[in-house]
């Protein structure tokens, strides 16, 4: 089966063609970034704004690409949640349409789930069997769940406050490095010093609301005020200009607010460190407690470098990743997801809304 996917759940529009869940004939991204760069963030309503100028030409391009005309495909599937709302619709509405008018079974799919499954479409040598445990870490989630199906997965871990992708935003952003911030910090890092500041990391020790503990649950917010506040702490008001390549293709030139005596690629490796040390440390907890030793990961953040050398290190621990160009937003992992909603005889109605979040994927505290 040949499935049509559309991804616009945040900034990035994107469409792509899959052949039996796995075959990507085509996938193509129409990046945001440029209109968000200037406001170190995504603007909702710019973001929507560039959906519906933009997704009627991607889904051209990515059909050309492929060499399958519409009369082609079996069937049409779209992101539906979580994400920001306004860019959901827009991509939900198109796919709908594109379904309707070429009376195609539609299917509407969740964007984590989607993450989850992005490591299948470039198979490993022994493909994971289920169960298995999943992380998911991008700008607005962090999530550790047991997998047991494509559609069934148990939330163990999520974030109780920022999510780890927005940590990285907040921070370049506050210090002027450059956006988006997890592309920047993990080029910086990498000539860095890991251990040049000693930054915090959480204890979540209250008891959940409901009686549960949150033993595999993630917090950013203190150590992104940590790492904003060591600037408040030690700077005199100087500032110092400096040239990195922040990993997008060319040399770009911030203009940052480090103090003259603090590296910006010390304070990024410090930064990463910390981050990193938070996501390994309840995964291998996890992983512990469930007995379950594959490690499937997606999300933008699964891009990391140092997040990937610390899990590929870990003794006994199989780890799945995704290529970086399948772990950022992408249109192809949804249509490969929906393939197997297919195969099992789902269809998803026209009436399907959309929703902007997902019970389960944030976690309160205490």
């Amino acid at each position: 089966m040949t499935v049509l996917g559309i991804e616009s759940s945040c900034d990035e529009c994107a469409a792509a063609v899959v052949e039996d869940g796995e075959r990507v004939l085509s996938s193509v991204v129409a990046t945001q970034i440029p209109l968000h760069a200037a406001y170190g963030g995504v603007v909702p309503e710019l973001a929507s704004r560039a959906h519906t100028e933009w997704i009627s030409a991607v889904v051209r391009e990515a059909l050309d690409a492929a060499a399958v005309p519409p009369s082609a495909l079996d069937a049409v599937a779209a992101t539906s949640r979580p994400g920001l709302l306004g860019s959901l619709i827009v991509g939900l509405s198109f796919g709908k349409a594109f379904a309707w008018a070429r009376r195609l079974p539609f299917i509407a799919v969740d964007h984590m789930l989607a993450h989850l499954y992005a490591s299948r479409l470039t198979p490993p040598a022994a493909p994971p069997e289920y169960p298995f445990l999943g992380l998911l870490v991008s700008g607005g989630h962090s999530i550790i769940c047991r997998a047991d199906a494509f559609d069934q997965v148990t939330v163990l871990g999520a974030t109780i406050d920022d999510a780890v992708g927005e940590a990285f935003d907040k921070v370049a952003a506050h210090y002027g490095l450059g956006y988006p911030g997890g592309a920047v910090i993990d080029r910086l890092a990498r000539h860095g010093n890991p251990d040049a500041f000693r930054f915090p990391l959480p204890r979540l020790y209250k008891p959940a609301r409901d009686g549960s503990d949150h033993r595999f649950d993630f917090s950013y917010s203190g150590l992104k005020t940590a790492v904003i506040h060591h600037l408040a702490r030690y700077s005199t008001g100087a500032t110092r200009v400096g040239t990195w390549d922040l990993g997008l293709g060319t040399g770009a030139r911030c203009e940052g607010v480090i103090p003259p005596w603090t590296c910006a690629e010390d304070i990024a490796a410090s930064f990463e460190k910390a981050a990193v040390d938070i996501l390994v440390r309840s995964i291998l907890r996890a992983a512990d407690e469930t007995g379950l030793r594959t490690l499937v990961a997606g999300g933008g953040a699964a891009a990391n470098t140092l997040l990937r050398e610390r899990l590929a290190a870990a003794p006994d621990l199989r780890c799945v990743f995704p290529p970086p160009s399948l772990c950022g937003d992408n249109a192809a992992m949804v249509a490969g997801l929906a393939y197997h909603y297919l195969a099992r005889g789902d269809r998803s109605p026209l009436s399907e809304s959309a929703s902007a979040r997902v019970s389960g994927f944030k976690r309160r505290y205490p």
